[in-house]
């Protein structure tokens, strides 16, 4: 998917349907003179309801939309017949997506399964024909409801991507080069930091058919919860990952320190994000030797850690295996 094509944001005003109106009305025919009410109620306003279609990978198709409208009711009518419902409007949104309220910030709801529906604004009631206010006291009620206005509100919908494993580490750490190496996903690879704009997905082929899903994250940097680099814009996506694969480049001049700033950044995104599970990659260990190794692992934290290359394909299958285990570890 082009970069400019992936959009993870959009802030669109909602207006559901008005309800309809009740009918006031007496029942009427060549034998009847003066029958009792007869007056219908007023369909319900239509909804704009979300819908989950794992089809769609970006809310691309609701950016130049700002402005969702669902049908009014239709008014009641004699005989005890119902207006019908306003039209219902059905978003089609990729699984991962939230909806907030735009004044308040509050989570209204998450769409996470195929074909999954709920109503973002929900349509007025339609109005009571006068049929439901006679009593033994008031035999000929002149009066039925009105229906109840739609709703108007600002959503903001925000996109997590849902994957078993969410790649973190550094710009140029050789994210993208992993996933293209373990899996079909093509991502932009170049010699420069934040080469990658947007997440790359990928499906991982594992033993006996099996497989799981890795998110290539964009590039992190120091202060990236305070908004530096890409910032707050991505670290939101990691928070549906069940397992974070830290990857940090055997030439880093300081592995653990830069395993730690990583966790600090997600720490302070979301302190959540702590209690995952974590596995770190050591990349591009082809570059150095046993002893090499041996030193840096006594100067790790208390992580399972597997040293890989994705040039040579030096520890990937074992990399696969610890991520698999961990994924199903009870």
């Amino acid at each position: 998917m082009a970069e400019n094509n992936f959009i993870d944001y959009v802030k669109i005003c909602c207006r559901s349907g008005a309800g309809g109106k009740g009918l006031t009305h007496f029942h009427r025919d060549k034998l009847t003179a003066k029958g009792g009410p007869d007056g219908g109620d007023g369909g319900r306003g239509g909804h704009i309801i979300l819908r989950g279609d794992k089809q769609q990978w970006t809310l691309l198709h609701l950016k130049y939309r700002k402005h969702i409208i669902a049908g009014d009711g239709v008014n009641g009518g004699s005989s005890n017949k119902s207006g019908a419902y306003g039209l219902d409007d059905y978003l089609p949104v990729p699984l991962g997506t939230v909806a907030r309220d735009a004044e308040t910030g509050k989570i209204l709801f998450e769409i996470t399964k195929e074909g999954e529906e709920k109503i973002l604004t929900p349509g007025g009631r339609g109005g009571l024909g006068n049929q439901h206010f006679k009593s033994a006291a008031r035999q000929n009620p002149q009066h039925s409801q009105p229906g109840e206005p739609g709703l108007e509100q600002w959503v903001v919908l925000e996109l997590k991507v849902l994957a078993d494993v969410g790649l973190v580490g550094f710009p140029n750490a050789g994210k993208s080069t992993l996933l293209s190496v373990i899996s079909e996903a093509k991502p932009k690879i170049a010699d420069y930091a934040f080469t990658t704009l947007v997440p790359n997905l990928g499906v991982v082929a594992y033993r006996d058919f099996k497989s799981f899903i890795m998110a290539d994250i964009p590039g992190i940097i120091e202060g990236a919860h305070e908004g530096r680099g890409l910032g707050l814009r991505f670290l939101r996506h990691i928070e549906r990952n069940s397992i974070l694969l830290f990857l940090i480049p055997a030439d880093a001049d300081d592995i653990a320190k830069e395993y730690a700033i990583l966790l600090n950044e997600i720490e302070q995104f979301n302190p959540q994000l702590a209690l995952k599970q974590r596995i770190l990659a050591i990349s591009k260990s082809d570059l150095i030797d046993a002893e090499i190794k041996a030193d840096v692992l006594k100067k790790l934290p208390d992580i399972p850690c597997v040293f890989i290359s994705s040039l040579t394909g030096l520890g990937i299958q074992e990399m696969k295996d610890l991520l698999w285990e961990t994924m199903n570890r009870q």
